[in-house]
């Protein structure tokens, strides 16, 4: 009788010269979503509510989302709006969104996709609090979102968001199951600043 085989991944932390909060330290975008996990009304409503508590340039709040989940049909409109290699890891998320910039008012519309990416940004650490991962993904057909949904020209799509529980067994196709295992890289904070 043969064991069954235990997939792990390698210590995904960020290698930093300084102590970063746990949060930030441990999040990732990973592509190997647990196809069973279902996002809980809780979860969901925790998410949403730390995008909403994001800064935002005069208070104007102009981040939206599509949201859908897993079986419903705005899950499956996101999944066909993607690009391909997304396609290929996508539909095992929990939910699929897409993060949308109003830029309507003034003066701040200049900020609003600014104010977006923080708002997501705010969203992706709740996520790690909670044991979920989400991946943001800027592979996806911006001007297909604005038809399907019917949205006015103000509203811009921004980006598309995979969120749900890891599973560092999930089947993967390459290049994805060498890139979730490979080593994380950035910068260094030198390279970073342009005067300081």
């Amino acid at each position: 009788m043969s064991a069954t085989p235990v997939f792990t991944l390698p210590d995904r932390r960020a290698d930093s010269a300084v102590r970063l909060h746990p949060l930030l330290a441990g999040r990732w975008s990973p592509r190997g979503f647990d196809a069973s996990y279902e996002l809980t009304d809780a979860e969901l409503t925790a998410l949403l509510e730390a995008a909403r508590w994001a800064p935002s340039a005069a208070n104007a709040q102009p981040w939206r989302f599509l949201v859908g989940r897993r079986g419903a049909a705005t899950f499956d409109a996101i999944v066909e709006l993607l690009m391909p290699g997304n396609q290929a890891w996508a539909p095992r998320a929990s939910l699929l969104m897409v993060a949308v910039a109003d830029t309507t008012e003034a003066p701040t519309a200049p900020w609003a996709v600014y104010d977006t990416g923080q708002a997501v940004a705010h969203l992706s650490v709740q996520a790690e609090e909670l044991g979920l991962a989400v991946h943001q993904m800027g592979g996806f057909d911006a001007a297909g979102v604005s038809e399907r949904f019917g949205l006015a020209a103000e509203l811009k799509p921004i980006a598309a968001v995979a969120v749900g529980r890891l599973d560092p067994a999930a089947d993967l196709p390459e290049p994805f199951f060498e890139r979730e295992r490979a080593p994380r890289e950035r910068r260094p904070v030198s390279e970073l600043l342009i005067a300081s």
